[in-house]
């Protein structure tokens, strides 16, 4: 008897050592280089799963670039500078279709660093003829509405990101401003200020759930939190109306701390968990870093937040693979569905890069202490 609860203390006592190493900025490095190297070596062996332009790319450069940032090693900018060069620099072939200019956020963060004119240039010149266009179609989820307006909640990582950046990359305020005026176009439409969540699209507004709750998709909502922290991000302290994007990022994340569950992920249907009852990845990523993002800067109290952020990155640290590969990553989509152990998508390898980078620099900031 002696002997057997000895060897459970002891294996406690391991798996709490296991969780203290987590913590610390030399392993949050490590295992973000083990996610990302495997998405290099994926690359080069089976080639690219979608075309470089799309938005399901876009997002994990926006991971990558972070990557190479607190790693110091440029092997990832240099993937990202390739792929630039291999599509000119040219986003995707919808032109107002904010998934197809996405990628653009990337590019604006490549010419910051690298300042060189043709990292932006084609794209610049889209955003130029967006910011000129009226935008006055109403969102209803009809005649591919999404190809004209940004009429879906996803849109908001896409569209508003990618033009807000490019302000920082150029100093011109046209691009945030337009960003700004779209964003609480779009927000007016999906956001439920009862629920303090977006719906998907306007086909979601009146759709329940089998406990009888409104449909909130987790990732959806990722898209969301994490594009706020994007725009905010490069949004200067007096711009206009930076207190209602500031308001609203405390009033989605609030909420959305509130739903996290037990083992620190968020499940596919944001407030019917148990129609998916497993952790779900890409939202869970983007939410660990948006909230990560708003501790960084002063948004968020680090007494009420950091507990939630440092379970999101158990729940993801756990679900990296041996080889580097993140599982649990809910499929392509536009409502909650269901996922598994071997499920894995960029889009959620770019947002546990991002979160990766959050805790890293936090960790840093504070002489590697949680």
């Amino acid at each position: 008897m002696l002997i057997l609860l000895t060897s459970i203390a002891v294996k406690s006592k391991a798996a709490q050592g296991d969780k203290d190493t987590v913590f610390n900025p030399q392993s949050v490095l490590k295992i973000m280089k083990r996610v990302g190297d495997w998405q290099l070596q994926y690359w080069q062996t089976k080639g690219f799963t979608h075309k470089k332009t799309d938005w399901t790319n876009a997002a994990l450069y926006t991971g990558l670039f972070d990557l190479s940032r607190v790693s110091g090693n440029e092997k990832y900018d240099d993937k990202l500078i390739e792929i630039g060069n291999d599509v000119n620099w040219r986003t995707g072939p919808n032109r107002l279709m904010a998934d197809d200019y996405c990628v653009g956020q990337t590019y604006s963060l490549l010419y910051l660093k690298y300042k060189k004119p043709e990292m932006i240039a084609p794209f610049q010149h889209l955003a130029d003829s967006i910011v000129n266009l009226p935008f006055n179609e109403p969102l209803d989820w009809k005649n591919n509405i999404q190809n004209r307006e940004w009429a879906w909640c996803d849109a908001l990582f896409m569209g508003p990101t990618a033009l807000a950046y490019l302000s920082s990359a150029t100093g011109d305020p046209k691009y945030l401003d337009k960003a700004t005026t779209l964003w609480w176009k779009t927000t007016s439409y999906l956001y439920d200020p009862q629920a303090h969540l977006y719906s998907r699209d306007g086909s979601y507004l009146d759709k329940q759930e089998k406990n009888g709750e409104k449909v909130f998709w987790s990732r959806g909502n990722g898209w969301v939190l994490a594009g706020l922290a994007r725009v905010l991000e490069n949004m200067p302290a007096d711009y206009p109306g930076r207190g209602k994007f500031v308001a609203l990022f405390k009033d989605m994340a609030a909420k959305v701390a509130s739903l996290q569950q037990p083992d620190g992920s968020w499940h596919a249907s944001l407030l019917d968990p148990g129609s998916y009852p497993i952790k779900e990845c890409s939202g869970t990523g983007f939410y660990c870093y948006a909230i990560l993002w708003g501790i960084n800067n002063g948004l968020f109290s680090k007494q009420q937040y950091l507990p939630v952020a440092k379970k999101a990155w158990l729940a993801m640290v756990t679900a990296v693979q041996p080889d580097g590969m993140l599982g649990y990553v809910q499929p392509i989509g536009g409502s909650p569905d269901k996922v598994t152990e071997q499920s894995n998508e960029v889009y959620g390898t770019g947002a546990f890069l991002l979160a990766g980078a959050q805790l890293y620099r936090y960790m840093s900031e504070h002489k590697g202490k949680l």
